[in-house]
């Protein structure tokens, strides 16, 4: 049912309209990203409330920055791209430079540019490159390898300066960005303001269609203010003179969209076939109909009761529960089911950097995967769950005691 819009969240950050329809109100769990240190866990954790809503007029589905949010620029914590992230954008780069016949001639500027881990591919094909990143520790480690960092914030000013001195893109790169901004209108019309004539802007986000049809509500975070639909995008996009043309179906994060984007009075680059498919995907899924939403909340709900029921049921019967994963998904799930270690003793991650930390709010501590091992828990869950497939296959060992896999989502299940 509709409910008074709190303040700081009045309206639409894209159309204005006021916003009074709930998609899903997770609480005030903790900010997952950073994790704890032994001698941290007696401090006050930063929370923030995490109340999503759905503008019924242009269907942006979104929440209200965190009260607690840093402000961003100066150093920034980052971990340099995994093996897998390198080869998508390795293949990202072959595949621009081939279809928008790149070459010296042209420019690449990409948006939250990062380490440079993607422009520096293009760098190696002889393409001119510039990354724009608020964290300057960060762009010192791209400059460093060789792609030119400017760090500021991206807005219409900046777009605008960077133009009157001859600045223009001909391809102009937003990976998991517009998900991030608050000022949606401004970002989009800095994209137009920098894009050369017949220049062309790719954009990379989570899709809300597998979020709402597998219940993903452990994708949504503090710092991901958006969550787009192909519709919602096109909208958003077309208000501010850019068209959508194409479109990508990105195995990562869950499911994400790369939507390519061209002038809006630039003919010569139609409507592709896959637009209009998924447009229709979405369309006969009621995307555009507020039934559509309405019941999210719920499914969301259940899926937390039936998990705390298999574990309440697990403990009662004496049994040893570990989890797998030290992920933002995982903080989302545990802290919004107030799970903590009275019911998972520890989780491991192969990352050496989170052992001997704990996850911020439940406060489980993380270990090597091979305590598993060692230990012989009953049940494992995955929080990655999204990974199932890979880490069922890395636990297969535990079969040998008797150990199961337990998916929490979209239904809980466990693997033999």
């Amino acid at each position: 049912p509709p409910v008074a819009p709190t303040a700081g969240i009045a309206t639409c950050r894209a159309c204005g309209a006021g916003l009074g329809h709930t998609f899903v109100d997770l609480g005030m769990p903790p900010l997952s990203g950073r994790y704890l240190r032994a001698d941290e866990l007696h401090r006050t954790v930063p929370c923030s409330p995490l109340h999503v809503r759905v503008c019924t007029t242009c269907l942006l589905v979104q929440v209200p920055p965190p009260a607690n949010a840093a402000p961003g620029g100066a150093d920034a914590s980052y971990s340099s791209a995994c093996a897998s992230t390198l080869e998508r954008a390795r293949a990202y780069t072959d595949k621009a430079i081939e279809e928008l016949r790149l070459s010296s001639k042209h420019l690449v500027i990409e948006i939250g540019s990062n380490d440079g881990y993607l422009l520096q591919y293009f760098v190696a094909r002889g393409v001119p490159v510039l990354g724009i990143d608020l964290a300057a520790n960060v762009a010192r480690v791209a400059d460093a390898r060789g792609v030119p960092t400017r760090v500021e914030r991206f807005t219409e000013p900046t777009a605008s300066a960077l133009r009157d001195g001859g600045v223009q893109a001909d391809l102009l790169i937003g990976n998991n960005v517009l998900e991030k901004v608050h000022d949606v209108n401004d970002f989009v019309a800095a994209l137009k303001r920098l894009l050369s004539p017949r220049g062309v802007v790719t954009l990379d986000f989570p899709h809300l269609l597998p979020l709402v049809a597998e219940t993903r509500f452990d994708a949504i975070r503090h710092e991901r203010l958006s969550y787009f639909s192909l519709l919602a995008v096109t909208r958003l996009l077309a208000a501010n003179g850019l068209t959508i043309y194409d479109v990508d179906e990105v195995d990562a994060h869950g499911g994400s969209l790369r939507v390519f984007a061209c002038h809006s009075e630039d003919p010569l680059r139609p409507i592709t076939p896959r637009i209009v498919a998924l447009t229709a995907r979405e369309r006969a899924a009621s995307v555009e109909s507020p039934a559509y939403y309405a019941g999210f909340a719920q499914r969301v709900s259940d899926a937390k009761r039936a998990l705390l029921a298999f574990l309440l049921e697990a403990k009662r019967g004496g049994k040893h529960i570990a989890g797998y994963g030290a992920h933002t998904k995982g903080n989302a799930l545990l802290n919004y089911c107030g799970i903590c270690t009275d019911f998972i003793d520890y989780t491991v991650d192969p990352d050496p950097e989170k052992h001997g930390r704990y996850l911020p709010g439940s406060q489980i501590p993380i270990h090597p995967p091979e305590v598993i091992e060692q230990t012989h828990p009953d049940y494992v869950l995955i929080l990655p769950w999204h990974r199932q497939t890979e880490i069922v296959a890395r636990l297969e060992g535990i079969r040998a005691w008797g150990g199961r896999c337990v998916v929490p989502l979209p239904t809980l299940r466990m693997v033999a």
